[in-house]
Order: C-alpha cells, then structure tokens, then sequence
C-alpha cells in the first residue's frame, strides 16, 4: 500500500476507450490505494485542468488523438508526467517513436503486474526524500 503526500495526491491518470479496461484499471489502482482519474478520449483528458501530478495510462488506439500524438500535446503544454503506453502488438514504428518520446509501453493483455509495478516504481522515483 503507497503513503500518499496529502499535500501532493499521487493520481494515476487512465485514457482508454474500452470502459472495461478503464474499470479494470481503476479498481485495481484503488484497491492499491491509489487516487484514479479516467478518461474515454485524449480530448476528455486535454479539455479539464491538465494533470499536475502522478503518471498517465494511455492505450494507444484511441478516437481522435492516438496515445503517442497525446502524449506528445501534454509534453507540448508543459505536462511531464511518468507515461505507460497500453497497446496490443505494437508495430515498429510505435515502438520506435514511443522510445523516443521516452514512454514504456507495456502490452495488453495486461496479464502481469508489470504495469502497476511501473506505476509504482514511478511514484517512488517522485516521492521526496
């Protein structure tokens, strides 16, 4: 279970499409104890108050802005965040420019706790010592 800084609320931030995954994901984050924010298109998450703190979960394929091009606007309006790209078999040329946008990706199906052992590694590289 992660201690949060009351002061600075880890929050891990899912743009996934699939209400299923965002569901699965949120439980999951929660029962971790982890805040969670979901968001159905990149839009949804580009039109609110744009995420100051924790990391973003984003899958790849997405309506309107794929999860890279996101990715990329966030760090465009000076949001650098930890970022974990979910997708199924990425072709080269997503995990090349997924590399050089310095974004792991990690692959569905998320059968493993790789990714929420990424997101938690994340949050205590962040944590003040």
């Amino acid at each position: 279970m992660i201690a949060f800084d009351e002061m600075r609320p880890f929050v891990v931030h899912i743009v996934d499409d699939d209400p299923a995954v965002c569901s699965s994901l949120k439980f999951a984050f929660e029962v971790d104890g982890f805040s969670v924010r979901t968001y159905a298109r990149s839009e949804d998450l580009l039109a609110g108050d744009l995420p100051q703190v924790g990391c973003v979960i984003v899958d790849y394929n997405l309506p309107g802005l794929n999860g890279l091009d996101l990715l990329r606007e966030l760090d465009r309006r000076d949001v650098h965040l930890p970022s974990f790209l979910i997708t199924s078999n990425p072709a080269q040329h997503v995990r090349s420019r997924a590399t050089a946008q310095g974004v792991a990706i990690i692959e569905k199906p998320l059968l493993s706790n790789q990714l929420a052992e990424a997101v938690r590694e994340s949050f205590t590289r962040a944590a003040p010592c």
